[in-house]
């Protein structure tokens, strides 16, 4: 009996002090809600005055692109703007290559910090908390080259690929992580008018030797990291007869074990041949081959796409005149160069006289796995101005914010989301919060350096709430935009001014955006409000077509009204103002037993916005009534789950195999896809826990993080019949 009293008594106290945590929590909302009515009432003149918030009104509001051609079937879109400073001196300079565009910078900004990579220092043994031990790095300053060293780097290199035998039209292939190397040896290889073949070093061996083989490669560029794959990969490759390496800081590079007959050769000796070599550069012409960029494989085997100088300066001189530089901008480079859209960003930093400091995920930020404890992450030694992002960092970001959020106290907690929608609401006015900014959000910032001002994203699509949620706590412009490898990686940017979210801007300048009837989902142009419609890209920037693919090039490309022109398969309506909203794809639409068509590309994105969710795909039977979904579970907010089903003690591949953790998360799901509006027929019926984390590595996403449908449907086929089964 006593103990049944003390124990009421003690849930009595609990009870008590929530109650009392909740009426201070409650009160002290109160008072700063009042603080800021009146901050607002004796700052708004001011304000007013200062942001003139009717111009940004005016400018996010402003027509973009106007349609120049339209009947029942199509309708063509053409951007409004006129060229931007950048774009209009390349076209005087006539800079129509790449192998121009890097001596046209060097002339014009000559010793100006250019690329910049940080100094290792040494490597030591660290000892976790939980008695592990790992290796982590000891890092410096970031050490800097001129515009006049990279121009004087890349003609040696240049040079030395010609001794090495390297003639005009060849194909040579650069298999390397993103490092300011890759840049000297592409643009190396631009000056021989070389094609140089990037292919992602995230990709399988498979891959890699397909993409290899068929360029008929006989010249790698590779890097110290990526030089032991090749020890597989030369049994698979016959043509390679030389590989050059970029070396390590720290340790010298293994050249034994490899294949006999081909010659490893160190980046920096190609380098002295060139020093010392009097061989000529051959310039390419507009119309050359510049890249032949192999696609990350999210359709199947990767493809070459030929991207020719006038394909990549269409995009460059159209992303000059999308986005606004400043004198004190650093570009943070981390994602592939082996993909066009961060290869285009970087030359457009070029171009503007932005250094470029490199970085790679494991030493980004301070909390980063190589970072040794008391020494700081790339971002906050370079500091940062602008970078590029595709929209599964962004979203691990929004999730990040979300946890921490959590985790701080219920005072914490009331005030950051009262910040959160006062911004918000005063964003959407046209007003900035400066103070809001610098005392509330100004911590979540510093992850990036503290001086982050302009993202761009690219390589998928940007959910509305991901979008929203960065742009307000990191304080930055963030900037969509959307494009293909086959149209170097342009079709439409976001305008600096808008400041909607879920569309990804207008045409850019120089490109056509035409919709065409899509009859078997009943998508057409004449619908209203907007018209939609399968998207057509054309333009100087659309490529010619796919390495030694003609079939496949004659199916989705064309030449029409003077112009190549590409079927995306993405479909788009268009806004009032001429900007665009992806609304499906063909390849994602399923169509189930009683005829309903769904978009699994439109279901995994909403999924995705659910907390607990860090990779989704969701597979549909045309034979069967309901979609089921492959989920990655957030491991934290699933082990919370469990606590509270009384499931203790169990490791991530145990709770993903309890039956009843599974039903709880897809009730977790069926909640979100009602706050999101899915259709009862888009909802998954069953799903199955996947523990482990889908990265390239796996072949199971592209090195962009874009889902690799088919790969992981042949992976857990077992499952899903499983899923249909029960």
């Amino acid at each position: 009996m006593t103990d049944q009293v003390g124990s009421g008594q003690v849930v009595l106290q609990v009870k008590r002090s929530s109650e009392m945590e909740s009426f201070w929590v409650s009160g002290a909302i109160t008072a700063i809600k009042a603080l800021s009515y009146v901050y607002d009432l004796l700052t708004f003149p001011v304000y007013l005055i200062l942001q003139r918030p009717w111009e940004k009104r005016k400018l996010s509001r402003r027509v973009k692109a106007k349609p120049i051609a339209k009947d029942e079937d199509s309708i063509t879109y053409r951007n409004t703007d006129d060229p931007g400073p950048i774009h209009v001196k390349l076209q005087r300079q006539n800079v129509d290559t790449l192998e121009k565009v890097l001596r046209y910078a060097a002339e014009i900004h000559g010793g100006k910090r250019c690329l910049g990579t940080r100094q290792i220092l040494a490597e030591e043994n660290e000892v976790q908390p939980n008695g592990r031990v790992f290796k982590k790095y000891k890092m410096g300053e970031y050490k800097w080259k001129s515009y006049t060293e990279i121009e004087r780097l890349a003609a040696s290199f240049s040079r030395g690929l010609r001794e090495l035998g390297m003639t005009k039209k060849k194909n040579i292939a650069i298999l390397a992580e993103t490092r300011e190397e890759w840049m000297i040896a592409a643009h190396a290889c631009f000056k021989q008018d070389l094609s140089v073949v990037t292919i992602y070093a995230t990709l399988g061996d498979e891959a890699i030797a397909h993409g290899i083989n068929e360029t008929e490669v006989d010249t790698v560029i590779t890097s110290h990291d990526l030089l032991p794959k090749f020890q597989r990969l030369l049994s698979l490759t016959s043509a390679v007869k030389n590989i050059i390496y970029m070396e390590d800081q720290l340790v010298a590079s293994e050249t034994i074990g490899f294949k006999e007959g081909v010659n490893l050769i160190p980046f920096s000796d190609v380098i002295k041949k060139g020093n010392t070599s009097s061989a000529e550069s051959v310039p390419p012409k507009a119309d050359d081959i510049a890249i032949i960029m192999y696609t990350s494989g999210s359709t199947g085997i990767p493809k070459g796409v030929l991207l020719s100088h006038k394909n990549m300066l269409s995009t460059l001189k159209a992303f000059c005149s999308c986005i606004t530089t400043y004198e004190d901008d650093v570009f943070f480079g981390f994602l592939p160069l082996a993909h066009v859209f961060e290869l285009l960003a970087e030359s457009v930093a070029i171009l503007a006289g932005i250094p470029i400091g490199y970085s790679s995920p494991l030493t980004m930020i301070d909390s980063s796995s190589k970072i040794m404890r008391g020494c700081k992450g790339d971002a906050s030694v370079l500091k940062p101005t602008c970078m590029t992002a595709v929209p599964l960092i962004l979203d691990r970001i929004s999730k990040g914010i979300n946890e921490k959020v959590k985790k701080s106290g219920a005072l914490s907690q009331a005030i950051f989301n009262f910040a959160y929608q006062y911004k918000l609401k005063w964003t959407k006015r046209g007003y900035s919060t400066p103070l809001f900014d610098r005392f509330i959000f100004g911590s979540a910032k510093q992850v990036l350096g503290g001086k982050i001002r302009l993202i761009l994203s690219g390589g998928a699509p940007l959910t509305p709430e991901t979008h929203t949620q960065v742009k307000i706590c990191l304080c930055v412009t963030l900037t969509q935009g959307y494009g293909l490898t086959e149209t170097t990686s342009s079709a439409t940017v976001m305008d600096y001014y808008d400041r909607s979210t879920g569309r990804v801007g207008a045409p850019v300048i120089g490109c056509d955006i035409r919709l065409e009837n899509w009859e078997e989902a009943s998508y057409r142009v004449t619908d209203s409000p907007y018209p939609r419609g399968e998207i057509i890209i054309g333009g100087e920037n659309v490529s010619q077509g796919y390495y030694k693919i003609p079939d496949k090039t004659k199916d989705d490309f064309f030449f029409k009204d003077g112009k190549q022109w590409f079927r995306s398969g993405d479909i788009g309506e268009v806004h009032p103002d001429g900007c665009i909203k992806i609304i499906d794809r063909k390849k994602d639409l399923v169509k189930l037993q009683l005829g309903e068509y769904v978009s699994l590309g439109k279901v995994e994105a909403e999924l995705k916005t659910c907390p607990l969710v860090e990779n989704i795909c969701v597979y549909g039977d045309a034979h069967k009534a309901y979609t089921v979904a492959l989920v990655v579970p957030n491991p934290r907010l699933l082990e919370e789950i469990a606590i509270n089903l009384g499931v203790t003690n169990a490791s991530l591949e145990e709770l993903c195999e309890n039956p009843v953790i599974e039903k709880a998360v897809l009730q977790e799901l069926i909640e979100q896809s009602k706050k999101s509006h899915l259709q009862r027929f888009e909802i998954p019926g069953a799903l199955k826990l996947c523990a482990e984390q889908w990265s390239p590595d796996m072949g199971l996403v592209t090195a962009a993080f874009k889902l690799k449908r088919k790969a992981v449907q042949e992976r857990y086929q077992h499952e899903i019949n499983r899923m249909y089964a029960s």
